[in-house]
Formats: structure tokens, C-alpha cells, sequence
């Protein structure tokens, strides 16, 4: 008897935690009433000319990385589907950003004290935008992405490999940034 007892409490458990759900979803949590985002072209504000430091010895800047970064991002939104691409003038949502900085730290070395793996870091600085209320829904920054490779072995990667994986990570993380909104 208490067997049984125990099997239908369990069972009931079991049926009312699947029709409560755990509140997980993949759709966006933004408001129903933002549908265009645009997209501005990042800045670059990296000081390519300050000086280096032993703290900063593998400071390093890349031409071109903030175009890089605006497609990835513009690609990602696509991608996802939530928010739609507009113009300034047409959207909802207005994000901009600022490349601040780019590090690539050495994580291994061999015996030779040669670099085996590194870390590729990308840094932004970003502000999304209600456009009808020019209110600032966020402001993150040092916001990252990055990705570890290696530079020699069967797993070695080109650090342009890297930079793009970085860049693409980067990309995702403003994405749930935006739509997932916790």
C-alpha cells in the first residue's frame, strides 16, 4: 500500500512540475513593442600609441577589428531572429559600442619557454537604446569576448582563426545580452 502511495504522489509531482514548466525559454524577453534594432558602427578607441608595459607586453592591435565586430554583431541579431535590422531613423532600438581593447595573454609555454597557448580577448564598451524614448535601457562596460588557442600541435590555430572565434563569441554574448535581457 505505501508503495503505491509513494509511485502516485511521485507521479503527481512528476505531471505537475511538466505543465508548470521550469520557466526556461528561447524566446526573447524583451518587450513585444521592439522589433527593429540598429546596429551603429563601432568605434575604435583603442590607444594604439600608448606605450607597453610588462603587465601589457602582448598589447596588440588589429586594423580593422571594429568593422569586423559590427558585421559579426549585425550577423548574430540576424541569425537569431528576435530583432529585425533597421535603419537609425526606423527602429525601435538603437546599440552602439566602442572597441576599447584587445589582449592576447600567453596561458602555456613549453620547455623552451616558447608560447604554446594563448588567450584572444576582444573588449567593448556598449549602450542599447530605447530610439522613441531615448531612455538607456543598459550601459555594459568591458564587455568581452574571447577564445584560447594553440600555436603549435594538431590542434595549433592561426591567430586569425582565433581573432574571428573571438569576435563571433563576442557576437553571441551581445546577442543574449540584448534579447535575453537577464
Amino acid at each position: 500500500m505505501r508503495r503505491s502511495l509513494t509511485a502516485v504522489v511521485s507521479l503527481a509531482l512528476g505531471v505537475s512540475m511538466f505543465i508548470a514548466g521550469c520557466g526556461y525559454t528561447t524566446k526573447s524577453l524583451l518587450p513585444s513593442n521592439f522589433k527593429y534594432l540598429y546596429v551603429a558602427n563601432f568605434k575604435n578607441s583603442i590607444a594604439i600609441s600608448a606605450e607597453q608595459s610588462n603587465m601589457r607586453m602582448y598589447r596588440g592591435y588589429r586594423p580593422g577589428m571594429e568593422i569586423d565586430i559590427t558585421k559579426a554583431v549585425t550577423d548574430k541579431f540576424i541569425m537569431d531572429g528576435n530583432l529585425k535590422i533597421g535603419t537609425e531613423d526606423k527602429s525601435d532600438l538603437a546599440l552602439t559600442g566602442e572597441l576599447v581593447d584587445f589582449r592576447r595573454e600567453p596561458l602555456r609555454y613549453d620547455a623552451n619557454d616558447n608560447i604554446e597557448e594563448y588567450r584572444l580577448k576582444v573588449v567593448v564598451n556598449l549602450e542599447l537604446k530605447d530610439v522613441k524614448t531615448g531612455k538607456t535601457l543598459w550601459i555594459e562596460r568591458g564587455f568581452a569576448g574571447e577564445i584560447t588557442y594553440r600555436t603549435t600541435g594538431s590542434l595549433a590555430v592561426s591567430e586569425d582563426r582565433a581573432m574571428k572565434e573571438a569576435i563571433e563569441d563576442l557576437a553571441r554574448r551581445i546577442t543574449e545580452r540584448t534579447i535575453e535581457t537577464w
